[in-house]
């Protein structure tokens, strides 16, 4: 009988071979030895992906249909995994050899914490260091324990970074496909900060590739993760996770977060969120709370934008 590995890696790509090669290779050196890696093909029109996953014996490979993001092939993912823990890692990052013995060392110790992630070095597209981070905040405890109040239109976790208990991802249903692409890791770590404390090591234990063709490069794609958000956080607060004074913390940051992003986009989509708050199963002085709560969030935009 073929024992399971301890750790399953979730790689999405499309028609990204080159990039593909230099990450498997990164893999491949690491320290920690027993994991095994999916590789989902979001449908690339040649099969080049899949010769080069046939170099590396540790790699199996999956083709589907094109979904047009990394939602569907990560979730394909999840459910071919066999790992106590999962990772992920785009098709063009890297990581260090150390990142699996470190992060699999902290999870096997404590275990209070589901998820163990870190920050990155950037590099340019030929694979050099910028001398730029991404991901390490000016303390590391923001991102340390008990994220979801802090991390709630603040951060996200980087994305190649962490390792996390396959239990809980499977907890939560995995990755929302039916919001917009390059939000949906946002709203996947924000989800499982519910269920979970985070351990944030603060050392790099990734190169993230910055290029043009990241998805995450394009703002447009942000302007509805407003209510992705706060409906998340609504969820919390109807499930009693959460106070309706963290709902207000959370609904205020949100709106005033993401204004820098498309102005045009915001205020219908605020105005949305809260009618939508408002039918939810609040008391009658709940209500009365966030309609004031409303109306003063009105002013302060109306303020700012003259």
């Amino acid at each position: 009988m073929v024992s399971k590995p301890k750790v399953s890696i979730i790689i999405p790509t499309f028609n990204r071979s080159n990039f593909l090669q230099s990450t498997l290779e990164s893999i491949s050196k690491q320290t920690f030895k027993d994991f095994e890696v999916i590789v989902v093909d979001d449908g690339s029109p040649s099969n080049e992906a899949e010769l080069v996953c046939r170099e590396f014996n540790f790699c199996h490979y999956e083709k589907i249909e094109n979904s047009g993001g990394p939602a569907t092939p990560r979730n394909k993912g999840i459910n071919l995994a066999r790992g106590k823990y999962l990772a992920f890692v785009d098709d063009d990052d890297l990581w260090y050899p150390e990142k699996l013995e470190l992060q699999v060392d902290i999870l096997e110790k404590e275990p209070d914490f589901g998820l163990v992630h870190s920050y990155c070095d950037c590099i340019d597209e030929k694979g050099n260091l910028t001398g730029a981070i991404t991901g390490r905040p000016g303390s590391p405890e923001v991102k340390h324990g008990d994220c979801f109040i802090k991390m709630i239109g603040n951060w996200t976790v980087m994305m190649p970074t962490p390792l996390i208990r396959t239990e809980l991802v499977k907890k939560i249903k995995g990755f929302n496909p039916f919001i917009s692409k390059a939000t949906e890791d946002v709203e996947f770590f924000t989800r499982l900060s519910l269920h979970t404390k985070f351990w944030f090591i603060d050392k790099a234990l990734v190169q993230y590739r910055v290029h043009g063709g990241n998805i995450s490069g394009n703002n447009e794609n942000y302007k509805n993760l407003p209510i992705s958000l706060s409906r998340v956080a609504e969820d919390a607060y109807l499930d009693n996770r959460i106070t309706l004074d963290d709902l207000f913390l959370i609904q205020r940051r949100l709106y005033f977060k993401f204004s820098n992003y498309d102005g045009k986009h915001l205020l219908p989509n605020v105005r949305e969120a809260r009618l939508k708050i408002l039918k939810r199963s609040y008391s009658f002085w709940d209500r009365i709370r966030f309609i004031f709560f409303g109306l003063r969030l009105n002013l302060k935009i109306a303020l700012q934008a003259r």
